[in-house]
């Protein structure tokens, strides 16, 4: 089984949507899992049917019993958060504050506190449009855990690839270089990093770059937009050069790109385009490199 993880080191690369193109690409023989669980937006493009739910349950959060509770105030002293507030001698909890450390529920005299586990989103297994399978998520709005959550759609990803004999895992993660994208680096096989052309985009390639290099993974890299700034994309094919990055593409700007996701479609599915070749191309290559 071999594991395909695409990440990027800055949000608006068309990581997501370079992703979800290989796994239209891939149809079938892929079990595909969108792990950007922040800000998960693959379903937009692969039109899952959500055909299995489950609550994705993580960390703990104090609530306070108001029966029991006297009003002593000493939750509210120790909280180093300020999550207690009081309003008329009543204490609650602000849930988006606190941080489920515990302490008000160990000196409270009355035990008026508990530590509730919280549900902080939700994780999907759906057939797409392809005929595949895609295990996704969505963290909830606030919520923390997001690597937690990450590690349970990887998880569930691999198991079904096992069980229906799937020799290949896509997996979308997230953009930067936060716990999410330390989960969904986990356990891959090859790294395929998206850029573009610009400053930042070549200075955040290099950031998760040296977070790839710690896993050890072998990686190669999309230079998406390349004909926009031909300067920096020459400067980004230099550093790929020295760190013994694989140079999988060049994609062309193409307002087609565009055109699709607003459709609702990946490149591949959205009329001829060179970026349709392109891309194909580059599926084959990563293929190919995977099994060497």
């Amino acid at each position: 089984m071999k594991e395909i993880v695409v990440v990027s080191g800055k949000g608006g690369t068309g990581k997501t949507s370079v992703t979800a193109s290989l796994s239209f690409l891939g149809g079938k023989d892929v079990v595909t899992a969108d792990c950007d669980v922040d800000a998960a937006d693959m379903h937009l493009l692969l039109n899952p049917d959500f055909a299995y739910v489950e609550d994705f349950y993580s960390g703990v959060i104090a609530k306070i019993d108001q029966d029991t509770c006297i009003s002593c105030g000493k939750c509210a002293q120790v909280c180093r958060y300020d999550a207690i507030q009081v309003d008329d001698g009543i204490h609650t909890v602000i849930p988006l504050d606190c941080e489920g450390c515990g302490y008000c529920a160990r000196i409270c005299p009355e035990t008026a506190i508990t530590m509730k586990e919280q549900n902080v989103g939700k994780w999907y297994i759906s057939t797409i449009k392809t005929g595949g399978i895609m295990v996704h998520a969505r963290l909830g709005i606030g919520a923390e855990n997001s690597g937690k959550l990450v590690a349970r759609v990887k998880n569930e990803v691999k198991k079904i690839a096992g069980e229906s004999g799937i020799d290949i895992i896509l997996v979308d993660g997230s953009p930067g270089i936060g716990c999410p994208v330390v989960s969904s680096l986990s356990g891959a096989d090859f790294v395929v990093l998206v850029t573009e052309p610009t400053v930042s985009g070549l200075h955040d390639l290099k950031r998760v770059h040296e977070l790839v290099k710690k896993f050890n993974i072998k990686s190669g890299c999309i230079i998406n937009k390349a004909d926009l700034n031909p300067e920096i994309a020459d400067l980004i094919k230099v550093f790929l050069g020295k760190e013994d990055i694989i140079h999988l593409a060049d994609l062309p700007y193409d307002e087609t790109f565009t055109k699709a996701m607003t459709m609702g479609q990946t490149i591949i599915e959205y009329k001829e385009s060179s970026l349709k070749k392109d891309i194909a191309e580059c599926w084959q290559k990563i293929k190919h490199i995977i099994y060497i």
